[in-house]
């Protein structure tokens, strides 16, 4: 009888991986200061043995952080929570990500998590149109930003300088009847293209443009506040970054690692993406206020091993359509 137990137990703990709780975590992150906060100060009370330690800065500045650091042989961060699967994808092509296949994956879409185990989708940041409630058109469709109502009105962050922009513009270019045309119509009606999600925002809610490419938080949350701003979930669909979170091959805590994929994948850890005022990526998580069902947001379909591959092109031809 004795023996059947221990052999039950081993079974067990082979079949759930049992993680000492205790200890450190150094966290490299791209969220906004706030919900880096949050995010470490929840998994530290779920956790009480661990410390997390965290570093917060833009995904180009997190990453050469991390790459001096490895260069120089003295590696600190454990995970990296940042904002795209094609900065993901790089490092897993480098062999820099532990690959983590036991995670729990239970609620989650096929094709939201590296295949490997090797990065996990913990959100869903859409962009779609943000207009001024001053608008006489409502657009509803991607190609009414290339009507003649919006000419001269079209705000939208640069792929050159915002990795979610160039994400966004992939998908809709493989995802659009026209690709590359698409882009095309948008600069020959006037469309302008610069910097980032806040300034479009900026841009949007002060009037200085009716129009505008963006991410859903941003103006959800302002309209909540009573700025004159609406967001538009197109018909066509929309291009969605996920905060990828992966752990770092040469970090130093790689359970402690794993407990944070698990804290962020799980119920629990859902449910903070939600409060903060995002698309959870698990299923059966209820939206934020501001939100429409999640039956009605089309994500479209986003190869980011192409994207990657074909990053280079990609700058090239949206520099020619826009003279950048």
């Amino acid at each position: 009888m004795r023996a059947l137990i221990a052999a039950g137990l081993m079974l067990a703990t082979t079949l759930t991986p049992v993680f000492a709780q205790e200890g450190k975590l150094v966290l490299y992150t791209s969220q906004p200061q706030t919900d880096a906060q949050q995010t470490a100060d929840a998994f530290m009370a779920k956790y009480p043995g661990v410390e997390v330690e965290w570093v917060r800065d833009g995904t180009p500045q997190i990453m050469a952080k991390f790459r001096s650091e490895l260069e120089a042989g003295a590696p600190l961060a454990d995970v990296l929570l940042i904002a795209d699967v094609v900065t993901m994808e790089g490092l897993k092509a480098e062999g820099l990500l532990l690959d983590y296949p036991e995670a729990d994956l239970t609620g989650y879409a096929e094709g939201l998590h590296d295949e490997d185990g090797a990065y996990f989708s913990t959100k869903l940041i859409t962009t779609g149109i943000v207009y001024n409630t001053a608008a006489t058109m409502i657009p509803t469709s991607w190609d009414d930003l290339t009507k003649p109502e919006a000419q001269g009105q079209v705000a939208m962050p640069s792929p050159l300088t915002s990795g979610a922009a160039m994400i966004h513009a992939v998908t809709l270019t493989d995802n659009l009847p026209g690709g590359w045309d698409y882009y095309s119509a948008l600069a020959e009606n006037g469309a302008q293209a610069s910097g980032g999600n806040g300034g479009i925002l900026t841009a949007v809610s002060g009037g200085e443009k009716l129009y505008g490419m963006i991410v859903d938080y941003m103006p959800i949350r302002e309209a909540a506040k009573g700025a004159p701003v609406e967001f538009v979930f197109p018909t066509e669909g929309v291009s969605a970054v996920t905060e990828p979170v992966a752990i770092l091959a040469s970090g130093q805590n790689h359970n402690n690692a794993k407990l944070f994929v698990d804290f962020l994948l799980s119920e629990e850890g859902q449910q903070l993406a939600a409060s903060q005022g995002y698309i959870p990526a698990r299923d059966g998580i209820a939206l934020p206020e501001g939100y429409p069902n999640r039956s009605e947001i089309q994500v479209l379909g986003y190869d980011a091993a192409a994207a990657l591959a074909n990053d280079a092109d990609n700058k090239e031809k949206f520099s020619e359509i826009f003279g950048q």
